[in-house]
């Protein structure tokens, strides 16, 4: 079992503290003017996340968005901080018409390819699938996308990362692609659980074997913060200690910490110690480290 980084394979072990789920690059119909696009202030991030005591960020910007995998390269070079990059495909308003209609009847070969071979023609390799769900609901896009990350799943063994749209919907997800599908448990991974804080929900999830992602902490506006330690303690407690994934999801240029945000070194600045002081440092750690390890890792084919 080994991590598919941006500059090649990985043992597990060789990871570090991790950022299980953040953006460098970003770019979103949904999002104009807003992009994420700027290689010196991504290295800058970098910086400052290694500097926190940060060995390794999961970057889940699918196909289509921007990920610019050369740059994600050079950074991983320039910082000594191991990436992964995604394949995959958000919610259709978040990528061109034009893109969707290129990748119809072809959208799992496309998936696999980026996993095997490499993204374009950088050499780099996706290390994930990354798709998406609705509000409450799996409209078409997103059951024709979670089919094709299934079918990619089964031929390469890659882990599939789970956009829930507010946290929403992850019984309806699991119940696709663990039911339907037949994707293992333990190969998904539910992201933004954080935002819809329904303890049963999450212990229901937690129950199919899946990991749970409690990412973008620094979002006020969102049920963050102040119910995260309280969630983690409760699944902990509650047997599921050893299914829990912590990231930043920095999805803007102001929300980075170098321009003035609380960026990727939040998330071991101010959240590490304060769920340290719900679980123990020794959970922490390994939530930070062994766990990213497990979920990302995988028997390559």
């Amino acid at each position: 079992m080994v991590i598919r980084t941006v500059l090649g394979d990985i043992h597990p072990r060789e990871l570090g503290v991790c950022d299980a789920h953040d953006h460098l690059f970003l770019r979103s119909e949904r999002l104009p003017g807003r992009e994420l696009d700027d290689a010196a202030a991504a290295r800058a991030e970098l910086e400052a996340f290694r500097a926190a005591g940060g060995a390794a960020v999961v970057q889940w910007t699918p196909h289509g968005m921007g990920r610019r995998p050369a740059d994600l390269a050079a950074l991983s070079r320039a910082t000594g901080v191991h990436l992964v990059c995604a394949t995959g495909l958000h919610q259709a308003p978040h990528v061109s018409p034009e893109l969707l209609a290129g990748l119809r009847g072809r959208l799992a070969e496309v998936f696999v390819t980026e996993l095997t071979e490499g993204i374009g023609t950088t050499g780099v390799r996706a290390g994930l699938i990354k798709v998406a769900g609705g509000f409450h609901t799996l409209d078409a896009h997103a059951r024709w996308t979670m089919a094709a990350a299934a079918e990619a799943q089964h031929s390469t063994g890659a882990p599939i990362a789970v956009h829930l749209e507010l946290g929403t919907g992850a019984l309806d997800v699991l119940d696709l692609l663990c039911g339907e599908l037949g994707v293992p448990g333990d190969r998904v991974i539910l992201g933004h659980l954080n935002r819809f804080p329904d303890p049963v929900t999450q212990r229901q999830a937690a129950a199919s074997g899946c990991w749970l992602a409690f990412d973008g902490p620094s979002r006020a506006h969102h049920a963050t913060d102040w119910r995260t330690p309280a969630g983690v303690r409760a699944l902990a407690e509650a047997g599921f200690g050893d299914r829990l994934l912590l990231g930043g999801d920095t999805v803007t240029a102001g929300a980075r910490s170098v321009d003035g945000g609380p960026g990727m070194p939040y998330l071991l600045r101010r959240l590490r110690p304060r769920l340290a002081a719900e679980l123990g440092t020794e959970l922490v750690a390994r939530i930070l480290t062994e766990h990213p390890g497990r979920a990302f890792s995988a028997d390559w084919a």
